[in-house]
């Protein structure tokens, strides 16, 4: 890289324009073979609690052209009953609606959920001391309306980003299990365990989410990505084959339970 540097600058001196170009398709060369592999998009599960319908439409239509799955709420209540349920990976919340407002969601999802999902507040309210105040009581991350495009997309998946991180570290050894994203394999107490693609990433949702219910449709959406289909057994059918291939049955400290109409939830047995 310094001699090319020196090439170049020798070049210019001279005026040389045939030199200057070799020297700079060289660069241009080294430079592309130490670019940075590509790095697959996480697809997320992203709920959006927003009364004004347009701005809802726009927000999910933005976050769907960029491979994610959005589920949209005009009323607090609607959101909050479905968190029962459901399970998400971002949150993204305007602050002023007509009944529960934002700020009390965020203190709802802050008590209730068993983990910290990222939150963010899209809202028109852009005084400096509201903003501290809704950061100071747990938000995640904080735009003013109107909002732009790719910069809230960009936020949206760096905030998951910034908690994945941190996530995958404490997720690739849980006890005896231990995953490999490199090569999306799993060893059970050092032996390596035939999945198939699809069963790695349940077991890697499983596991990021352990001791949290997680939906079918959760599952559905993130491994499949579309919706749930009513009816299919598509999803209980893996779940099934990943707890017999990783002896999810608490023999080794983990034990995956079916919830009746819900989904599943993976539960430590030795505390």
């Amino acid at each position: 890289m310094g001699e090319l540097g020196k090439d170049i600058e020798s070049a210019a001196l001279r005026h040389d324009a045939r030199a200057i170009s070799a020297a700079v398709d060289a660069l241009e060369a080294l430079l592309a073979g130490q670019a940075p592999a590509h790095v697959e998009r996480r697809r997320l599960r992203v709920a959006i609690l927003e009364d004004d319908p347009d701005q809802l439409a726009l927000e999910r239509r933005w976050l769907e052209a960029a491979g994610h799955r959005c589920h949209g709420f005009a009323r607090s209540a609607d959101l909050i009953k479905e968190v029962g349920r459901e399970t998400f990976d971002v949150f993204v919340l305007d602050w002023m609606l007509p009944e529960l407002s934002g700020e009390k969601v965020l203190q709802w999802i802050r008590r209730t959920l068993p983990d910290r999902v990222p939150v963010m507040f899209a809202t028109a309210r852009d005084e400096e001391s509201e903003i501290v105040e809704v950061l100071g009581l747990g938000a995640d991350d904080y735009l003013v309306k109107p909002l732009r495009h790719a910069e809230f997309v960009a936020r949206v998946e760096a905030l998951d980003r910034r908690f994945s991180v941190a996530a995958d570290s404490r997720n690739r050894k849980v006890g005896a299990y231990r995953f490999d994203p490199a090569t999306r394999s799993v060893t059970v107490q050092g032996k390596a365990v035939a999945l198939t693609p699809r069963m790695y990433e349940i077991a890697r949702i499983l596991f990021e989410k352990r001791e949290a219910l997680v939906s079918r449709g959760h599952l559905y959406e993130q491994v499949w990505g579309r919706p749930l289909e009513g009816g299919t057994r598509t999803v209980d059918t893996h779940v099934s084959r990943v707890r017999r291939a990783l002896e999810l049955d608490g023999r080794h400290g983990w034990k995956l339970s079916s919830i009746y109409q819900h989904g599943y939830r993976l539960e430590a047995t030795r505390r």
